[in-house]
């Protein structure tokens, strides 16, 4: 009961915060980016095996820079995640510019589902959340719920506040079989680590074997919907724009992994370019093959 109390105070305090502009939040970012990163020291060990893992290739001092613009980029995407619960319409559809959306329209317009897949890189929250005001068609938002009850019910509200159709990962394939007859693109941040007990594909990824979540193109396959790739690009602080890219429009006509291992190298791609923008936070090489081969 007390941490609940406290939990309910926390969202009252972030609520508090999202009040303010987002010239202000930024201010408020850069002060906890010399916090986190000079005083506590967040997750930076972390960060840096993984990049000295992905990046061999680099110097210590380029690892260095590197990291130093991630923990820059993770302060900032905290205070705008702070903000999504208040931020207008006007404001998001100005910051989050989606190119090529006519790819996934048209396949709408036929009366055809699809798949969206992302990653966590940029803003994948507000990308979900701006994807609401540019495709009216129903759009399920696959998600992990969080243990905090409190916490779990403030992210649902404030993703779900454009309409969008939040599903539990659990919940998924029932979410699709319920749905077929019903337009609709559901949307996967397809990088996530799967448990070690459904770890059963790797794909060599930033120089490691990594292993994948395989859901989308599981589904892709079996109800034969197009299945697209959104690669954004951070412009500047708080602007981002999203190229809509098609991996296939025919599941069918493909091999199996196909489909995952151009997700991955789509995201690769996107990584090798500008680094810092992915979630070097997260343990993702966390689980370690045991005799597993994998396609190059």
């Amino acid at each position: 009961m007390i941490k609940k109390g406290f939990s309910f105070i926390g969202i009252f305090f972030l609520y508090g915060l999202a009040l303010l502009p987002l010239s202000v939040l930024y201010a408020f970012s850069t002060l906890t980016y010399y916090i986190l990163y000079y005083l506590v020291g967040y997750r930076q060990q972390v960060v840096r095996e993984n990049l000295i893992n992905s990046f061999p290739e680099k110097d210590l001092p380029e690892i260095i820079k590197i990291e130093k613009a991630y923990f820059r980029y993770l302060c900032n995407l905290i205070f705008e995640i702070i903000k999504m619960p208040l931020i207008s319409k006007k404001e998001l559809q100005k910051r989050y510019i989606f190119k090529n959306l006519h790819f996934i329209e048209n396949h709408l317009n036929k009366g055809e589902s699809a798949i969206v897949c992302s990653a966590h890189y940029g803003n994948w929250e507000w990308g979900t959340l701006a994807l609401g005001l540019n495709l009216s068609i129903t759009r399920y938002v696959i998600y992990k719920p969080l243990n905090n009850k409190v916490f779990d019910s403030w992210f649902y509200n404030m993703r779900a506040r454009f309409g969008n159709t939040l599903i539990s990962m659990k919940q998924t394939l029932r979410t699709v079989a319920a749905s077929r007859k019903t337009t609709s693109i559901i949307c996967f941040a397809s990088d996530q680590t799967p448990v070690r007990e459904s770890a059963n594909y790797w794909l060599p990824f930033l120089h490691q074997t990594t292993s994948v979540f395989t859901g989308p193109e599981k589904i892709a396959r079996q109800t034969n919907r197009p299945v697209f790739y959104l690669q954004v690009t951070v412009i500047k602080r708080g602007y981002y724009e999203v190229d809509c890219v098609p991996i296939t429009e025919n599941p069918s006509l493909l091999e199996e992994h196909d489909i995952t291992k151009a997700q991955f190298k789509l995201l690769e791609d996107q990584i090798n370019a500008n680094p810092p923008y992915w979630l070097w936070s997260h343990r993702r090489w966390k689980h370690k093959p045991e005799n597993v081969a994998y396609e190059a």
